[in-house]
């Protein structure tokens, strides 16, 4: 009965196993894949993302922009594989995989991400 009570004592005294998230973050490989971004005023509505993704993850929605109406990437991240085919066949290369890993939410509908939501 002493064993249990002596090792509590002493991993008081270790160093933990977990980050304080948000406030500490792990360091991330050079060659992480994250949450998606995309650059607005240099999409060209070309649909090369969405034809390339392989679980249609990607469509193409209109958005309002100063120059009119453009269609524009929406993903829905609970469906994406962080695959890096719709940033690599991306002509203006406005999508991009970003380092950030951060996609808590409490609704599964927060998921699906406008094109002014990937900024």
């Amino acid at each position: 009965m002493i064993s249990p009570i002596a090792k509590s004592i002493k991993a008081l005294g270790e160093k933990r196993f977990t980050t304080e998230f948000p406030e500490e973050r792990e360091s991330l490989p050079d060659d992480y894949r994250g949450m998606l971004r995309l650059d607005m005023d240099t999409c060209i509505s070309c649909f090369a993302c969405e034809r390339i993704c392989p679980n249609k993850t990607i469509t193409m929605v209109e958005v309002v922009t100063e120059k009119g109406v453009k269609k524009m990437p929406q993903i829905g991240i609970e469906r994406c594989l962080f695959c890096a085919l719709c940033e690599e066949v991306c002509p203006p290369k406005c999508l991009t995989l970003s380092k950030n890993y951060d996609y808590g939410v409490y609704d599964k509908r927060d998921l699906l991400k406008r094109p002014e939501d990937l900024e």
